[in-house]
């Protein structure tokens, strides 16, 4: 029997403006699943069920009294934001217990879209300290778990968000990432997840670019619920230090979901060059798989080298280990507050501070290099696919076992394949098409050109509709 939840995002917007569902019984339903389930996974660090019926009952009385053409595109249906991203009225811990009272004097840039588009906000979602780790473990909230085994991670820094839409405790979600941190739990919960071009999405009005690491995107369970999501989040601010390249005029990303991609040229790496990090077994045999999806597909399909020896001459992990802690201390606080941050970010940020401003511009320096050398040699490529990780899901803890040195070297060796993407800036999607023996989601990556968003959601609605996904639930689906 068909569940609520069972429905994507377009199509609950799309029985809102029929008037065939109200938006109150929509968020209602979601409540009731977070209420029932969401102790168990940790999706939610904050939970605004009265804030969301209110916004329920203003969704009911636009739809009563507009026309169904002039309803914004998200009316009704409900967006939990991750928590590293401001919600007017709502505590914004940052994942961390320093901040546990701290309450947003506004929104976001990307918050006030989706309020504009008439998302209904259920929440805000677990992620780990300042986003800075893969996994979502802090000392705000419980652990997130991954609705597949609660015993395993769902990856971060957008572990709670994935967890909201793999258990059905939201229809879409709102999420971040810097280093992988949409691509990670895609992968590990068995999600569509899309790290935008860089400059697509504003950090606005608080967020510094600093490098342009970091940008909003979304977690769904299909490509055009995330179409959908980033026709509304995407744009640009007085400020920003990075805009993509603009769509033509009258296109949306969703226009491009029904659109065949044509025959594409299609590069792919599983390799993690000199740095001899080990890539699972079950991670291999995916991204064959994939491989063998593509060329039946039509595609031309071809082994490339891979990114971090052949362009950034082997510094690559070294500098961008530089700029993640630079990052780290970005986020302005109180002295006295620095003693009680967790161990991994009291590290990075004492290594931001112990490092001489000449050695980060050198870092800056070469990965601008490398960005330039690798985009150049990959040009003719409309595609490059590689696994999204390098193992399968971890245990919960599986990082914090030893020093904040020795968690840095497990995250590196987890996500060797994301953070290259977050560098160079260009458009990344986790496609769920894989599972492993033992029946855990595993993702493929899936990259494209400066501003290619529109070639890269053809392309993965194209894979969609040859390998379908969405009928592959966790068991807490159903209950």
């Amino acid at each position: 029997m068909t569940q609520m939840h069972d429905l994507p995002a377009h199509r609950l917007a799309a029985m809102v403006r029929s008037r065939e569902l109200s938006p109150r019984e929509i968020t209602e339903h979601y409540l009731r699943r977070m209420e029932r389930h969401d102790s168990a996974y940790g999706a939610y660090i904050t939970v605004i069920a009265e804030k969301a019926l209110e916004q329920a009952r203003y969704a009911e009385k636009r739809v009563m009294s507009d026309t169904p053409e002039t309803l914004p595109p998200l009316l009704g249906v409900p967006v939990p934001i991750k928590d590293l991203d401001l919600l007017a009225g709502v505590r914004a811990t940052y994942g961390s217990r320093v901040l546990v009272d701290n309450v947003a004097p506004i929104d976001s840039d990307t918050v006030a879209r989706l309020r504009a588009a008439g998302a209904i906000f259920t929440g805000k979602t677990n992620t780990p300290e300042f986003g800075s780790s893969c996994y979502t473990e802090n000392d705000v909230a419980p652990p997130a778990r991954n609705p597949w085994n609660p015993e395993l991670s769902p990856g971060g820094s957008s572990g709670g968000a994935a967890v909201a839409v793999a258990a059905g405790l939201a229809p879409v979600a709102h999420a971040g990432d810097g280093g992988g941190s949409i691509r990670i739990p895609a992968s590990l919960c068995g999600l569509f997840g899309l790290k935008p071009t860089r400059g697509r999405v504003s950090g606005a009005p608080v967020k510094p670019d600093l490098i342009g690491l970091s940008t909003s995107g979304p977690l769904t369970r299909n490509v055009a619920d995330a179409a959908l999501l980033l026709d509304v989040m995407s744009g640009n601010r007085p400020g920003d230090y990075y805009t993509a390249p603009p769509l033509p005029p009258g296109e949306g990303f969703a226009d491009h979901v029904e659109r065949e991609p044509g025959r594409l040229r299609v590069g792919h790496y599983a390799h993690t060059g000199s740095a001899g990090l080990p890539v699972h077994p079950h991670v291999l045999a995916a991204h064959e798989s994939t491989l063998r999806l593509l060329a039946d597909l039509g595609h031309e399909v071809e082994e490339i080298p891979e990114p971090g020896d052949a362009h950034f001459g082997g510094t690559f992990s070294d500098d961008f280990a530089v700029i993640w802690a630079a990052m780290a201390s970005a986020f302005a606080l109180a002295p006295d507050l620095e003693p009680g941050l967790g161990r991994l970010n009291r590290w990075l940020r004492e290594r931001a501070r112990s490092l001489p401003v000449p050695d980060y511009i050198a870092a800056s320096a070469r990965l601008q290099q490398g960005t330039r050398s690798l985009l150049a040699a990959t040009a003719p490529y409309d595609a490059v696919v590689t696994p999204a990780l390098a193992l399968p899901p971890v245990p919960i803890g599986h990082f914090t076992g030893g020093g904040p040195e020795e968690e840095f070297r497990l995250m590196t060796a987890f996500t060797p394949f994301t953070s290259v993407y977050n560098v160079t800036g260009q458009p990344s999607v986790s496609v769920p098409l894989h599972h492993s023996p033992d029946g855990l989601p595993l993702g493929s990556m899936i990259t494209g050109r400066i501003g290619g968003e529109p070639l890269l959601l053809s392309l993965s609605a194209q894979l969609e509709r040859a390998r379908p996904w969405a009928d592959r639930v966790p068991p807490v689906w159903h209950d």
